[in-house]
């Protein structure tokens, strides 16, 4: 069964994760526009929805967790 503290520790981790991620794709993707490289957009565009991908998979694992029925 799920708890309170797991739901937590999720929330946690989703964030920490997500910041991270998108964060450092943020920052990679936007130094290298800066500099004049297009391949930077590669990494700028998609910051936001990789950083929102590593919640839902922590969200998946937990749901495998619910007992069915």
């Amino acid at each position: 069964m799920i708890k309170r503290s797991d739901i937590l520790i999720l929330g946690l981790s989703a964030g920490v994760t997500g910041s991270l991620v998108g964060g450092m794709m943020l920052g990679l993707g936007m130094a290298l526009v800066m500099a004049g490289a297009n391949i930077g957009w590669l990494l700028l565009l998609p910051a936001a929805p990789a950083g929102g991908l590593a919640g839902w998979l922590l969200a998946r694992k937990l749901s495998k967790d619910i007992p069915s029925g």
